[in-house]
């Protein structure tokens, strides 16, 4: 039994089938059969990697460069009897922790919510009798009875069907559901064109069938999809990257100083272990100790925001790195279009007619181009349409119910805009028979009681249509001569845009006729029109590809639908002018093309392409690895299960939390609760902003811990007293980095964030310009708190005093070199000082600490300052002002520079 479940059961007839699996279409598997094989397959479920738990979760959260050298500096501190150093330290590290925890806990809450799954049931012919079960049960060789509304529970082979119809969109991406047949389809057929086939997860939009599962569980289509999401690489994010080589350069100059310290000690005479000590007290001052707890915070400041604009995040990282996408590959079904299919256009009576409105809304109009307002073919057109027809749309809220088919639905809602509604229409012309709809004749008919008169109204292909009519009705409703030749040009015309189309007619039936039949309309109806649908772009999105556009971010449409359809959706959105300008053949490659060449080649041309059709989920994926393998940063938004393994490689993975399966929740790093296309490039600005707000923090702290470093190791070139002390520096640095430093966090984005490209994928975290500014206000604080340490000195002031001077100074120019630090190029006074006010209330609450360790006596004891005078303060202040001018004076000459 194991062999058969490799068989290309598409190929094979249902005879043979049934056959191979054992089974009876009338009476099922015998209930002995089905247990064995309940034994051998186990249940029909999807049995997934489990997911981190708690304390694993806790855990990871020490799992980052920066807090391992944080810990090694406690256990030296500690070693070295310095308790309140180790303590502080430590305690920087679990709120790094704890609040990293946190947010994480809420996003996996989040996303549980919206994934919670629907039970699966089926309806299960077993043993002779039918019965509802849950889908956990069926075997291979199981019969089911496939109805409308039913989600396909298994891979199932068609055996039978009537009008038997399959939205397969979460699964191929095909916007329109498939016509099934039982009928065998060539065995190199890929997924969407497998008619003779329904898949596990996809749903029956119409009609009804019979089928024999042949696959169940991780066997199953979706199995396999999400053994590809499993298999998937789990990548590292762009600012983890940076993170952790910049936290891994920070720990060689750390290390570097401190060893340089101590041989320069050795060779001046001084002990080993003092030296030990002194070169501690340099690493001790030169890491900063409050970068993971500001990273986090700024992160999780960035989701708080991400949450307001419907976004959920699962991974903190996620919230940056959005903002350093290059590339977003989209799908489209769902994402970048309704999913709901909508008339666009149409053709009667010789003129033209554009129906506005997108999806199954009833807003929208008939716009008249050279079909006038009188043109009663069209009125006529849309009437059969509507009566023709077995699909209901109830309005309600931004997405009206929807009831049968969704071509069928458009035509109601068309109909609609012109002011006809369908309980009025059908009072009026009362339905007497119908003409079911036949792969084989491709087209509906039904007849309807008008006054005293019969008419059939017919819907279908055009090809079928056309060959049924000996005339057409002209714009005065009068019939005329049909022009076939002329009307399929108008057919290739709006296939051309991608557009559906339908054709209708009309015949008038004997007064007594009851019923209609395939004889009844073979010749003599009169045309009434086209009318060409499409699943249309979301306005939403064409202003989110734009915005992207502006970004410097490249947009790419990958789906499983047909080329002509991608392209056309592709132009409406505005993709790849600027690449492929009127060379068609850059605009789309298909799957076939896509498996025709290898992964250099690929590599080479995913750039020209913005438009991927007909591509499968193992092609997305390598879509997406062929975009990371030329050094992109790709996000990758999607809804259905085949977007899942492609969500899962992608440097991050957005999924649709309304539409969206909970097989691409789960592979993605961020939901969109409103599923809206533009909450992407809102994420994209809010991620450049925390990216900015990041480095901003970076650009003021450093400086801190380069000049307590310098501080120390110059007082040891010159052999003179440390300016300031261990314990002294970590006061510094968690003071200033709490009430300070993470007031950043809460800085608006800047004007034009999304005006300026994305920043290079290779480039460091810090580029020399803002390298220069750290070592150039390093340098700035080293002079002024070592001048003035030893100015304090020279008027006979104690130690005690002349290192509270030091330590003041070092406080109060962080202090004001905040407010350099709210823009890398322009000035507090252009930008508002009150444009944050969270860093006006920090540097309040940082005077008032610094009060407090310069006067109260609990720390003199604790960390050895003293009470300075007046003259001290005014010290302080010019040496704090001087930083702050020195810095905005350097800002003007690079925008002068630059300019």
């Amino acid at each position: 039994m194991d062999s058969l479940l490799d068989k290309h059961w598409h190929h094979l007839s249902p005879e043979e089938v049934m056959d191979l699996l054992g089974t009876d279409p009338r009476k099922g598997l015998d209930i002995l059969e089905a247990k064995r094989r309940q034994g051998d397959f186990g249940a029909n479920v999807l049995t997934g990697r489990p997911g981190k738990t708690a304390l694993e979760r806790l855990l990871l959260q020490f799992h980052q460069p920066l807090v391992y050298i944080l810990i090694v500096a406690a256990i030296v501190t500690a070693v070295l009897g310095e308790w309140l150093d180790a303590g502080v330290i430590c305690g920087v590290v679990l709120v790094n922790a704890v609040v990293g925890y946190v947010q994480e806990a809420k996003a996996v809450k989040a996303l549980a919510a919206l994934s919670a799954a629907m039970k699966a049931e089926a309806m299960l012919v077993r043993g002779g009798k039918t019965s509802r079960v849950d889908a956990a049960i069926l075997v291979p060789g199981d019969v089911i009875v496939m109805r409308s509304g039913d989600k396909t529970p298994a891979d199932v082979r068609i055996v039978q069907s009537r009008e038997l119809r399959v939205d397969e969109s979460s699964l191929t991406g095909e916007s329109l559901p498939v016509e099934k047949s039982p009928a065998a389809v060539a065995r190199e057929a890929v997924l969407a064109e497998r008619t003779g086939m329904a898949y596990a997860g996809t749903l029956v939009a119409y009609g009804q069938g019979l089928g024999v599962v042949t696959a169940t569980g991780g066997g199953t289509e979706l199995g396999r999809i999400a053994g590809l999401v499993e298999a998937a690489d789990e990548l590292e994010t762009p600012l983890t990257r940076k993170i952790a080589m910049f936290s891994h350069v920070l720990l060689v100059v750390i290390l570097g100083l401190a060893a340089v310290t101590f041989f320069i000690g050795i060779l001046r005479g001084e002990s080993a272990s003092h030296m030990f000590m002194a070169a501690v007290a340099l690493a001790v001052g030169a890491i900063p100790e409050g970068l993971p707890a500001a990273m986090t915070i700024i992160l999780a400041v960035g989701v708080s925001r991400m949450a307001a604009r419907k976004a959920v995040i699962r991974k903190l990282p996620a919230v940056e790195t959005l903002g350093g996408v290059t590339v977003v590959c989209s799908d489209k079904t769902g994402t970048l279009t309704e999913n709901q299919m909508t008339v666009r256009e149409i053709y009667a009576g010789g003129g033209y007619a554009e129906v506005t409105g997108a999806g199954y809304s009833l807003a929208g109009d008939i716009v008249f181009q050279n079909a006038g307002p009188d043109n009663l073919a069209l009125s006529r057109c849309l009437l059969a349409g509507l009566l023709c027809n077995d699909a209901s749309v109830e309005p309600g809220g931004d997405r009206p119910a929807l009831q049968g088919d969704p071509t069928e639905a458009a035509l109601v809602v068309a109909a609609a805009k012109a002011g006809l509604t369908a309980d009025t229409a059908r009072a009026d012309h009362p339905r007497l028979d119908t003409l079911p709809f036949e792969s084989e004749h491709q087209y509906m008919a039904t007849l309807h009681v008008t006054g005293d008169a019969r008419t059939a109204f017919i819907k279908g292909s055009a090809e079928q249509v056309l060959v049924r009519c000996d005339t057409a009705m002209g714009p005065g409703g009068q019939p005329g001569p049909l022009d076939r030749e002329a009307m399929l040009r108008v057919v290739d015309a709006m296939a051309a845009k991608g557009l559906r189309v339908l054709a209708l007619a009309e015949k008038p039936l004997p007064g007594d006729a009851s019923h209609v039949g395939h004889g009844d309309v073979a010749s003599g109806a009169v045309f009434l029109g086209l009318q060409g649908m499409i699943d249309p772009p979301r306005p939403e999105a064409i202003a989110a590809v734009a915005a992207f556009r502006k970004a410097g971010v490249r947009v790419k449409m990958i789906t499983g639908d047909h080329a002509v359809t991608a392209v056309a959706v592709g132009n409406m959105l505005g993709l790849g002018v600027d690449v492929c300008r009127d060379d068609p053949a850059c605009k789309a490659l298909t799957g076939a093309q896509l498996a025709a060449i290898g992964d250099e080649e690929l590599i080479a041309r995913v750039q020209e392409a913005s438009i991927f059709a007909r591509v499968s989920p193992e092609q997305k994926l390598r879509l997406v690895m062929a975009l990371q393998a030329r050094g992109e940063v790709a996000a990758m938004t999607g809804d259905g299960v085949n977007d899942a393994p492609a969500l899962k490689q992608a440097d991050i993975g957005v999924a649709m939390g309304r539409s969206g399966t909970d097989a691409a929740k789960e592979a993605a790093d961020m939901v969109l609760t409103d599923d809206n296309f533009a909450t992407i490039a809102a994420a994209v600005e809010e991620g450049r902003g925390v990216f900015d707000n990041l480095i901003k923090f970076i650009v003021w702290t450093l400086p801190t811990n380069l000049g307590e470093g310098l501080v120390i190791l110059v007082a040891f070139l010159f052999g003179t007293a440390l300016p300031i002390l261990p314990v002294q520096i970590l006061w510094i640095n968690m003071t200033t980095a709490g009430c300070l430093g993470l007031m950043l966090a809460f800085e608006p984005k800047e004007p034009g964030i999304m005006d300026r490209p994305p920043r290079a994928p290779g480039r460091p975290i810090l580029g020399v310009y803002l390298a220069g500014r750290i070592l150039l206000v390093g340098i700035l604080l080293l002079v002024a708190s070592f001048g003035l340490f030893e100015w304090e000195l020279a008027l006979g002031s104690s130690h005690e005093t002349a290192r509270t001077v030091a330590v003041n100074v070092f406080v109060m120019a962080e202090a004001v070199y905040l407010f350099n630090a709210r823009s890398f190029f322009r000035s507090p006074f252009a930008i508002g000082f009150f444009g944050n006010p969270y860093v006006l209330g920090g540097a309040v609450l940082m005077v008032a600490l610094q009060l407090l360790y310069t006067y109260a006596p609990v720390m003199h004891s604790l960390f050895g300052s003293a009470p300075l005078d007046l003259t001290a303060w005014g010290k302080i202040a010019a040496a704090s002002v001087a930083v702050f001018c020195i810095v905005e004076l350097e800002k003007r000459l690079r925008r002068a520079t630059s300019v």
